[in-house]
């Protein structure tokens, strides 16, 4: 998936690095269960939101197909 520029300047703007943010979705067997709260890390250029799992995991919320919410 391919993002203009504004659309990453928002996403970013929205989840910035050391915000805390809750996992409500994701498509992936290695997910860390839903509800599971983290601080990201940085969002990518492709839109991913890279987070710090509070379990461990570092698996990335991938924008448009997992979902997660700003808790702070």
């Amino acid at each position: 998936m391919h993002f203009n520029e504004e659309t990453l300047k928002r996403l970013r703007e929205r989840f910035p690095e050391g915000a805390r943010v809750r996992l409500t979705a994701m498509s992936d067997r290695f997910a860390p269960p839903i509800g599971t709260l983290g601080t990201v890390m940085s969002v990518d250029d492709i839109g991913t939101i890279h987070v710090a799992w509070d379990n461990g995991s570092t698996l990335g919320v991938v924008y448009g197909e997992d979902h997660c919410e700003r808790v702070d």
